[in-house]
């Protein structure tokens, strides 16, 4: 094409979270490749998590900001997101629309097709039908991510567990599937400052406690009510240790109620809501990074964990196993499994040769499939194969043609009922 590709991505929120900066990586890659246009269209960064709009301002990315773009389910609002997306692709004439969570993944998708947008990509950052949640709501979510799926023409998963999850509920079709791993900066936590020694000065840690850690936002399905029991018993053992939580959400409260409980509220350390940059830092400043999350797609602070050197005891869900090799870079343990999640810990705490080896062939594995820089590239490379002309599922693949396809009366009705019934997205 004479003119830049025009690329629009789209997501529900620019919180401080893992689909998040996988998204900001993706869109600053773009920027540097006068090949393409890009903007990066998001509702408000709403809640206590933290937001990263201003760093995508600081970077120049252009942000297009659909102030009724909310996590939560509002069928006024969601209709009025709707059709500004869709009022937004006939007025730009994206040829590329990429989409990010399952609200903009649903809503953006229907307002795509109906623009005409030549190609339609979306990123399947965590499914958002899953064990925890109610039948009902899981059979409404299945049905709109299939529905979604007859008009993108690839799905990008994090994990192969995601590519794998979606077909056994018959989302999507193998062809359509890529999976390119979550990107991230990996200098910072390949360098060696701040030193661990300089993190526990500023947290106020020992230089001879052993920290446990886990990074992630204080929120429902992280899982941290199993890591404060197996804390517990692990302090019974090794009265030298400390728990260190990085993050912050609406469940601080409750998990500091929990602590208090639980006797081990003084040996607890909240760091509350930080920067991204001082992530590698408090990595560097734990001795066992744990990652008890019960629902992820790939969690990002496991192969950041590794790249610092760092061993991990982790829950076996979803695209844990495709970074943490179990006995080799870290354990896997079965969800709510807390006397496995205690065992594992022991072993670590008391083996430091052991978790040296973990942390040292955790940083091997992760320093060439989680660089941001690789996964633009691959995100690039899957652009170029689709603009020549790709057909939507259910097309003659013989009729090529980069035109989308004409929906349907039924497809119509379909997608103004998405408008008002779209997930509320990660």
């Amino acid at each position: 094409m004479a003119r830049p590709v025009r690329v629009h991505h789209v997501i529900t929120r620019m919180i401080l979270g893992g689909a998040q900066e996988n998204t900001l990586f993706t869109v600053e890659g773009l920027l540097h490749d006068p090949s393409f246009d890009v903007l990066l269209v998001t509702g408000p960064a709403l809640g206590p998590e933290g937001e990263l709009l201003q760093r995508a301002g600081e970077r120049g990315v252009p942000v297009r900001l659909v102030e009724e773009l909310r996590r939560e389910l509002h069928p006024v609002r969601d209709a009025v997101s709707f059709f500004k997306l869709l009022a937004l692709f006939l007025r730009a004439r994206p040829d590329i629309v990429h989409t990010h969570s399952s609200k903009a993944g649903i809503l953006g998708r229907a307002a795509a097709a109906l623009a005409g947008v030549p190609v339609v990509v979306h990123t399947i950052h965590g499914l958002p039908f899953h064990p925890y949640e109610r039948p009902h709501v899981n059979l409404l979510y299945v049905l709109l991510e299939r529905l979604s799926a007859l008009w993108t023409h690839a799905i990008v998963t994090v994990a192969d567990a995601m590519r794998d999850q979606a077909l056994a509920a018959r989302v999507g079709r193998r062809r359509q599937f890529r999976t390119i791993y979550s990107g991230m900066e990996v200098e910072p936590f390949l360098a060696e400052r701040p030193t661990r020694e300089e993190v526990r000065r500023d947290l106020g840690l020992a230089p001879d406690d052993l920290v446990f850690g886990q990074v992630s936002r204080l929120a429902e399905l992280k899982g941290h009510e199993y890591l404060l029991e197996a804390f517990r018993r692990l302090w019974a053992r090794e009265p030298h240790c400390r728990l260190l939580l990085v993050g912050d959400g609406r469940l601080r409260a409750s998990l500091l109620s929990q602590a208090r409980a639980l006797g081990v509220a003084d040996r607890l350390l909240l760091t509350g809501l930080v920067d991204p940059s001082r992530i590698p830092g408090l990595l560097r400043a734990m001795d066992i990074v744990v990652h008890c999350s019960l629902r992820e797609g790939l969690a990002r602070v496991l192969p950041q964990a590794l790249l610092s050197g760092r061993p991990v005891v982790t829950f076996d869900v979803d695209g844990a196993r495709e970074v943490v090799v179990d006995g080799e870079t870290g354990f896997l343990v079965p969800a709510q499994d807390v006397d496995r999640l205690v065992d594992r810990c022991l072993r670590l705490a008391r083996d430091p040769e052991l978790c040296r080896r973990m942390g040292e062939r955790g940083r091997a594995r992760c320093r060439e499939d989680f660089s941001a820089g690789g996964m633009v590239e691959r995100i690039v490379g899957l652009y170029r194969e689709l603009l020549p002309g790709v057909g939507f599922v259910g097309q003659s693949e013989a009729r090529g043609g980069r035109a989308a396809p004409a929906l349907s009366g039924e497809a119509h009705a379909a997608s103004a009922a998405v408008a008002v019934a779209g997930r509320p997205g990660n």
